[in-house]
């Protein structure tokens, strides 16, 4: 049995690499397509455009507008002065934002009348704007906080120390820790879906086209009357592509580790093992495919019916808890869910089998049941 698995194997690791083309279709657009996602899809905002519309002209104002520069997350590009310049700066896209200081904005804070600040968001891209009206109402909050430690002082200063001391009230200062991605860097929460996505879609596509290619040239016949069993021929199909797939994941978080700096806490050896667990599913769907397309361009759109699903419905681009209720059941039928949080779960938070063994048996389940399926249907198709 051993025996024929392995010239099978050795037939199709010399088929698949005796091609140039194919080859480089191996390994070359993995790359790729990790550095385009590593540094296309990018949702940080650094420096964001604002306009500045100071309708009160005081040192105040001045000082506030000091405040949003010196943050270093926002650049005033413009200084409208009006209302119609103010909708142009938007419209143009000239500015993603505009902050209107109101009339008599220092004379109502010298005298302890409320006041406000007005911030304009371009709400086109609702995550870009609410990462600036979040920066936004730091800075004015931070602003705000040190005129009111002014004003304490200015009321201590003038009262007698008995009451000064009575009159200083407790203050709660609020310190933020953020665990795993203390930078909150958009890419190291994509970056390790990336990895998933990529060995998704080679390993389930050469899979589906490999078989497929028997059937076109003729050579599937042929196998059928020789000794080969359908299991030998199955494993002597598959386990070529699955060393391709674990050799991807390798590459590419050697790359993301390299490239992307993206940080790696947890066990490359737990890594490798939920990969085979993963490529279980994604080998023996394309296995599947295979058995359902007579042609590689039907193999190949058949993959793209599976894939895009697979990939809307992971969590990698739109988080889960976002989706309809409804929605959120169906993503637990998807096990490209489970390797992408196991993923985060190994890169980002460093932890192990104890926490992610719900991840890894569902992804075992499921790849035992699509190899399973994909073994009798591959069956039937030889008999």
């Amino acid at each position: 049995m051993w025996e024929r698995i392995r010239v099978i194997l050795r037939k199709e690791m010399v088929t698949t690499l005796r091609d140039p083309r194919l080859r480089i279709l191996l390994f070359v657009p993995p790359m790729i397509q990790l550095i385009v996602f590593g540094f296309a899809v990018n949702l940080d905002v650094d420096h964001a455009r604002i306009a500045w519309m100071d309708m009160d002209r005081t040192p105040l104002s001045r000082d506030l507008r000091a405040r949003f520069e010196g943050s270093g997350r926002f650049d005033v590009v413009a200084l409208p002065h009006n209302e119609q310049e103010v909708q142009e700066v938007l419209d143009r896209g000239e500015a993603q934002a505009v902050v209107r200081v109101l009339p008599n904005f220092e004379r109502d804070v010298e005298r302890r009348r409320p006041t406000e600040v007005q911030v304009l968001v371009d709400g086109t891209n609702s995550n870009t704007a609410s990462l600036i009206s979040g920066y936004a109402g730091e800075v004015i909050a931070d602003f705000s906080s040190g005129l009111m430690a002014e004003q304490q002082n200015v009321r201590v200063l003038t009262r007698s120390p008995s009451a000064a001391v009575s009159s200083l009230a407790p203050q709660v200062v609020p310190r933020t820790r953020v665990w795993f991605n203390p930078d909150l860097y958009s890419r190291n929460y994509f970056v390790p879906g990336v990895v998933a996505n990529i060995i998704m879609i080679v390993t389930l596509m050469l899979t589906a086209l490999a078989i497929v290619r028997e059937k076109e040239i003729g050579t599937m016949e042929q196998l059928m009357v020789t000794p080969v069993r359908p299991i030998e021929l199955m494993l002597g199909k598959t386990l070529p592509f699955a060393v391709v797939g674990m050799v991807d994941v390798a590459m590419i978080s050697a790359v993301a580790l390299v490239v992307f700096h993206i940080p790696f806490h947890g066990s490359a050896v737990l890594l490798f093992f939920s990969a085979a667990l993963f490529l279980m599913t994604t080998l023996g769907a394309g296995l599947l495919l295979s058995t359902i397309s007579q042609t590689q361009q039907q193999a190949m759109m058949a993959s793209f019916f599976f894939l895009m699903p697979a990939f809307m419905l992971s969590g990698f681009a739109f988080p889960i808890r976002s989706m309809p209720v409804a929605v959120q059941y169906f993503t637990y039928l998807n096990p490209l869910r489970y390797f992408i949080e196991i993923l985060r779960g190994v890169f980002l938070k460093g932890v192990g089998v104890a926490i992610l063994w719900p991840q890894m048996a569902a992804l075992a389940v499921y790849g035992v049941a699509v190899l399973a399926l994909s073994t009798v249907r591959f069956h039937k198709k030889l008999d």
